[in-house]
């Protein structure tokens, strides 16, 4: 071994000599523009961004477009999304000129046709409602569109449909507690106090909804009974609630006596896993006069017979004198707290996105990102597909005018 005196005389003889080491420079990512429409839909309140979320962005190099008084529903200004750096422009036509437009409702055909050819779309798509003119008109745009109820999370959940379940979960019990001290309701409190028997609720299915419900129930002081088809979710529910709910499986004889005695009821079964209409006509007949129905799978075929979509305008009306409140956006009615999950959710992966070098390469290399069905330039294509048969997303063509 050399020692150091060794090593000087090597240098000065040019025998050693060190050699510069080029420093690695940081890869530079990509600047995005990013839209935030105004809702046209006079029902949807929520907005995607906070001021707060579109600073972040703002400070990482990116550009914020925001349509003016696209988050007055939600409680926030023009000035506050201004002072945040976020450039507010004054026509529907030049927020949409942005490379990715950001917003929760799908937009409709006008709002397509002002997104320049091969531009991104993140927003809920409604697979199931669209048809083949809307997706010709993605198809002749070149659209990226991604909907956002399909976007998953490294754990392989999905952040979205998560966040908005347990805000209707928590909401839909303090909607019942409204209709039920109404003078129209039954003129009851939702719970109980000291020698008066406690409402009771029943609540179909054991899912994100579910369990938030139950939680908010229990805390008034209800009586809470959860009812699903699988066994394993009603241990998850009981296990995550910590406390002895009483938890059955679906049977016409004991789901009918439990819906003769309860106050409200609260359907949140999917119809994707066969579940739709549970309760018939004839069940609801039998229900008590002034009881609560909140239907909150609506949007998906709903858990009633009775079931009629509502709105936020005119959310209720009564079948065989019980109340239903069937509103399929009911995040909504919470617009602030909505915002503010939904902001949670996407100013991160906006972020991963621009560290990824754009959509297209988020969406190739992150395979949690995006395992539903999404439009990849104007096709409808699955991440899992491309995966599997090793072939590039836009040759990937699911056959889109069939499927709707």
């Amino acid at each position: 071994m050399k020692t150091k005196t060794e090593l000087g005389v090597l240098v000065k003889e040019q025998i050693f000599y060190p050699k510069e080491q080029l420093m690695k420079v940081r890869k530079q990512h990509p600047q995005l523009c990013i839209g935030i429409p105004k809702e046209i839909d006079g029902i949807e309140n929520r907005v995607c961004l906070t001021p707060e979320a579109v600073a972040l962005l703002v400070n990482n190099g990116h550009i914020v477009q925001v349509e003016t008084g696209a988050g007055l529903n939600a409680k926030f200004s023009d000035r506050e999304y201004s002072e945040a750096g976020a450039k507010i422009v004054y026509t529907k036509k030049e927020v949409f000129e942005s490379e990715i437009i950001l917003k929760v409702d799908p937009p409709t055909m006008e709002e397509i046709s002002f997104m320049k050819t091969g531009k991104t779309l993140i927003s809920a798509l409604q697979m199931s409602t669209l048809d083949p003119a809307y997706i010709g008109e993605i198809n002749k745009k070149r659209i990226t569109a991604l909907a956002y109820e399909f976007i998953e999370d490294k754990a392989g959940g999905k952040p979205v449909v998560k966040s908005m379940s347990e805000i209707a979960g928590s909401a839909v019990m303090q909607i019942a507690a409204e209709y039920l001290i109404s003078k129209n309701g039954m003129g009851v409190i939702l719970g109980g106090v000291t020698g008066v028997p406690s409402t009771k609720v029943v609540i179909l299915g054991a899912g994100t909804v579910a369990e938030y419900a139950a939680r908010t129930a229990i805390g008034l002081g209800a009586e809470v009974k959860v009812f699903d088809s699988h066994l394993y979710r009603l241990r998850r529910i009981k296990l995550n609630l910590g406390l002895q709910v009483y938890t059955s499986v679906i049977d016409t004889v004991n789901l009918r006596k439990e819906l003769r005695e309860a106050d409200v009821v609260i359907g949140s079964l999917r119809a994707e896993e066969g579940t739709s209409c549970l309760v018939t006509d004839e069940m609801v007949t039998e229900m008590k006069p002034n009881s609560i129905v909140v239907d909150v799978s609506i949007d998906q075929g709903g858990c009633f017979e009775t079931s009629q979509i509502t709105n936020h305008m005119n959310p209720i009306y009564r079948k065989y004198d019980v109340i239903h409140y069937c509103v399929p956006n009911i995040p909504s009615r919470v617009a602030r707290t909505a915002t503010i999950s939904l902001s949670n959710i996407f100013a991160p992966i906006l972020l991963q996105i621009a560290e990824a070098g754009g959509v297209e390469e988020m969406i190739h290399h992150k395979e949690w990102f995006m395992n539903g069905i999404y439009a990849y330039k104007g096709y409808l294509t699955n991440a899992i597909m491309a995966k599997k048969y090793n072939e590039s997303y836009k040759d990937i063509k699911l056959l889109t005018a069939s499927m709707f």
